[in-house]
C-alpha cells in the first residue's frame, strides 16, 4: 500500500535517512501506570509481615536500613527527594568544595574517529615495603618500578628498612621520576633529607611522613610537635611533611566518621602547630597529606573520601585559605581491617573492591596492600598482584577516564552528607576537649572507638557482616602459605584489630589439638529434609575450624569420636522425634547437644540452638570449651594479628 503525500519525506536519492527528533522528555516505561514511594512502602510492608513481622517503623524503610557507620545508616531506596540539592552542591572536579574531587583532570578531546586523545591519567600507584631485607627490598622495588608503579612507601625502623640504608635501598631509583613516601618518623625524615641534600631534580608528590599524633595514638605516649616548621622548610619542592594517617584510627576499630573526624582534628592541630611556628595558613596546606584505609563496603569507602574532602575544604575556607589551595591530598590504602589469615585469596576480591572504590572515590594516591599482609612480608607474587590490581584498573578497567563517576547518584550524595555532617560533629567535639592530643590522652578517642568497634564485632559475631572464606565458606582443611615475619607495628595505645581475628583465634585453637575436634551432626529423615541444616550447621562449625562428619540419627556418633552433636532436620521432623534423639545421643554418650534450628522450637533435651543471626562466636567457644580447646583472649590493646 502506498503511503499518502503528507506522509513520504522527500530527501536526495542515496542520501541517508534524517535522525530522528529527540522527544523533550523521555518517559521510560510510560505505558505503565507511575508508581510512587508511598506504593512501595505498601508493597515492602507486605512482604515483611509475610515474613513474620508484626510490628514495623514509620517509615516501613527503616526495618530495612544498614548501618555503615557511627550514626549513619543506609536506606533500600534513594530518590531525588533525598538527595535534594546535594549534587548541585557539591560544584564539579577541581573547585571548592572537591567533594567531587581534588583535581579537574584533562578533558577528553574527541578527534576523528571518535576516539578520545586525551583523558585524565588516574591517580598515584604506590607500593609499600617495609622489609628489612636490603637487598630484596632493592629488587622488590626495581620489579614494581619496571612494572607500573609510580612512586614509593617505605616503612624505615626496627624490624623494617633500616634507616641507615636507605641511599642503598634507593641506589637503584630515579628520583627525578619516581617521589618517595617515608613512615619512621624523624630519623627516617634526616636520613633522607641528607641523602638528597643539595638536589633540585627530586619528583614532586614525595612526602617526609611525620606524623606526632598518629604516633601518640597507636603508642599513648605524648609527642612534641615541635620543629615540624623547620623540617617544612628543607623539605624539596613539591614534597609533604606532614601525613595525617587516619588508618591509625580505623585500624583500631573506628568506623567512617571516626576516622574521619580525628584525621580533620589531626588537620587542625597540625595547622596550629605549623602557623605558630612561623609558616602561613596557605603554605600549612600545601604541607599535608591525608591518609585513609579504603575497604570492601565500596560506597562507604567513596562517599568518604568525598566527605573528607568536603570537610577540610570547610576548614581552609574558616582559616581564610584562599579556593585553589584547599583541596585536600588523598592517600588511600586498603584496610588492614579487612584482610584475612585463612583463605587469604579471597583477600584479592577484597583488596579489587578497595581499590576500585578509592578510585571512584578520588584519592590521587592509592595503595593495595598485598592479599598475605595479615600472615607477614609479602612474596614477589602477592606484590605482583597488589601492583596490577590498580594497573587493570586504570588501564584495562578505564577507571580513570571519568571524574567522580558517583556523582550525582542520589544515594552516594545522601551518603556524602551524612558522613559529613557526623563527622564533623564528632570533629568539634574532640575540639571541645582541647584537641585530639588531649582527646587521646583523655581516652575520649578510645572510648569512642571501642565503642563503634563493639558494634561492628557483634555484627561479625552474628555474621550479619560475613567473612568469605572465614566466618562463611570456610575449608577448615586448608594449609595456610607460610611468610617471613613483619615488623611489629607501635604498641601501647590504640588496640589494631581485624574483622576476622575472633573466627581465627578460634580456628587456631581448633588446629592447636589433634586430632582435631569435631561435631557430629545426627541427621532426621531423608537427605531431601535435612540437607539445608545440615549443610548450614557445617558451614557455621566449619567456622571455628571443626569438622563436621554426619550419619543418621545416633548412628554414626561412635564413628565420630566426639561428644558434641548437633541434630539437623526439618522443624516436622523435630516435633516427632527431635527429643527423642536427644535422650538417645546422651545415652550414647553425647556431652553437648544442639539443635539446626530457631529456638522457638524449644525441643527438650536439647543444650543450644544454632540458627541465621545467632552468635556465631559465642556458639563455637562454648563448643571448644565442652572439647577442651584453650582458646586465647588478646588483651585490651593487643594486635590481633
Amino acid at each position: 500500500m502506498m503511503r499518502s503525500t503528507d506522509q513520504q519525506t522527500a530527501r536526495p536519492e542515496g542520501a541517508p535517512p534524517a535522525e530522528p527528533a529527540a522527544p523533550e522528555v523521555l518517559e521510560l516505561a510510560g505505558e505503565f501506570p507511575a508508581a510512587g514511594r508511598a506504593q512501595w512502602r505498601d508493597l515492602v510492608a507486605g512482604v515483611l509481615r509475610k515474613a513474620g513481622r508484626d510490628e514495623l517503623p514509620d517509615p516501613v524503610e527503616d526495618a530495612l536500613r544498614v548501618p555503615v557507620a557511627t550514626g549513619v545508616s543506609v536506606a533500600p531506596l534513594y530518590t531525588a527527594e533525598d538527595a535534594g540539592d546535594l549534587p548541585t552542591l557539591a560544584g564539579v572536579p577541581g573547585l571548592p568544595p572537591f567533594v567531587r574531587g581534588a583535581r579537574a583532570g584533562a578533558a577528553g578531546v574527541t578527534a576523528a574517529g571518535g576516539a578520545d586523545t586525551e583523558v585524565p591519567g588516574g591517580w598515584d600507584v604506590r607500593q609499600r615495603h617495609a622489609d628489612p631485607d636490603v637487598a630484596g627490598t632493592r629488587e622488590a622495588i626495581a620489579a614494581d618500578l619496571e612494572n607500573g608503579v609510580s612512586s614509593l612507601w617505605l616503612v624505615c625502623g626496627e624490624g623494617a628498612v633500616p634507616v641507615d640504608a636507605l641511599g642503598e635501598v634507593l641506589a637503584d631509583v630515579y628520583l627525578d621520576l619516581a617521589p618517595v613516601s617515608l613512615s619512621g618518623g624523624l630519623p627516617a625524615a634526616e636520613a633522607f633529607l641528607a641523602l638528597v641534600e643539595g638536589r633540585r631534580d627530586l619528583a614532586p608528590g614525595g612526602c617526609l611522613g611525620l606524623d606526632p599524633l598518629g604516633l601518640q595514638a597507636a603508642t599513648g605516649e605524648p609527642q612534641e610537635l615541635a620543629g615540624l616548621a623547620d623540617l617544612a622548610r628543607r623539605a624539596p619542592a613539591g614534597w609533604r611533611t606532614v601525613v595525617v594517617d587516619g588508618t591509625v584510627f580505623a585500624d583500631a576499630g573506628a568506623s567512617a566518621v571516626e576516622e574521619l573526624g580525628c584525621a580533620v582534628a589531626a588537620g587542625v592541630a597540625y595547622l596550629r602547630a605549623l602557623t605558630d611556628q612561623g609558616l602561613g595558613v596557605e603554605e600549612v596546606f600545601g604541607q599535608l597529606e591525608f591518609r585513609f584505609a579504603a575497604s570492601a563496603d565500596q560506597f562507604t569507602t567513596i562517599a568518604g573520601l568525598r566527605a573528607a574532602r568536603r570537610l577540610w575544604d570547610r576548614v581552609g575556607e574558616a582559616s581564610g585559605v584562599p579556593a585553589q589551595a584547599r583541596a585536600m591530598r588523598q592517600h588511600a590504602v586498603t584496610s588492614s581491617v579487612m584482610v584475612t589469615r585463612h583463605d587469604p585469596w579471597v583477600n584479592m576480591l577484597r583488596t579489587t573492591v578497595a581499590c576500585f572504590a578509592a578510585g571512584v572515590g578520588g584519592a590521587d594516591v592509592v595503595t593495595v596492600q598485598p592479599f598475605d599482609a595479615a600472615l607477614g612480608l609479602p612474596d614477589a607474587f602477592a606484590r605482583r598482584i597488589a601492583r596490577n590490581t590498580q594497573s587493570l584498573l586504570v588501564e584495562e578497567g578505564s577507571l580513570a577516564r571519568v571524574l567522580d563517576p558517583a556523582g550525582g547518584s542520589w544515594y552516594v550524595e545522601s551518603l556524602t552528607e551524612e558522613l559529613a555532617q557526623a563527622a564533623w560533629a564528632w570533629f568539634t567535639e574532640i575540639e571541645r576537649a582541647g584537641g585530639l592530643a588531649a582527646a587521646l590522652s583523655s581516652g575520649l578517642v578510645g572510648g569512642r572507638i571501642a565503642a563503634a568497634w563493639a558494634d561492628r564485632e557483634q555484627r561479625l559475631a552474628t555474621r550479619a557482616d560475613a567473612i568469605t572464606g572465614v566466618s562463611e565458606f570456610p575449608n577448615p582443611a586448608e594449609v595456610l602459605p607460610t611468610r617471613r615475619p613483619a615488623a611489629a607495628p607501635p604498641s601501647g595505645g590504640l588496640p589494631r584489630v581485624r574483622a576476622a581475628a575472633a573466627f581465627e583465634d578460634l580456628r587456631g585453637a581448633v588446629e592447636a589439638v589433634d586430632p582435631r575436634p569435631r561435631v557430629y551432626l545426627a541427621t532426621l529423615g531423608p537427605i531431601a529434609r535435612h540437607t539445608a541444616r545440615a549443610g548450614f550447621a557445617a558451614n557455621l562449625f566449619g567456622a571455628g575450624g571443626l569438622q563436621t562428619p554426619a550419619g543418621d540419627g545416633v548412628a554414626g556418633l561412635d564413628e565420630a569420636g566426639t561428644s558434641v552433636v548437633c541434630i539437623c532436620g526439618t522443624d516436622k521432623d523435630y516435633a516427632s522425634d527431635a527429643a527423642d534423639l536427644a535422650a538417645e545421643l546422651r545415652a550414647a554418650g553425647a556431652t553437648q547437644v544442639w539443635l539446626a534450628g530457631s529456638p522457638s522450637l524449644d525441643v527438650d533435651g536439647v543444650d543450644g540452638y544454632v540458627y541465621a543471626g545467632c552468635d556465631a562466636v559465642a556458639v563455637l567457644t562454648t563448643v571448644l570449651e565442652q572439647l577442651g580447646a584453650e582458646v586465647a583472649t588478646p588483651a585490651p590493646g593487643e594486635v590481633r594479628a
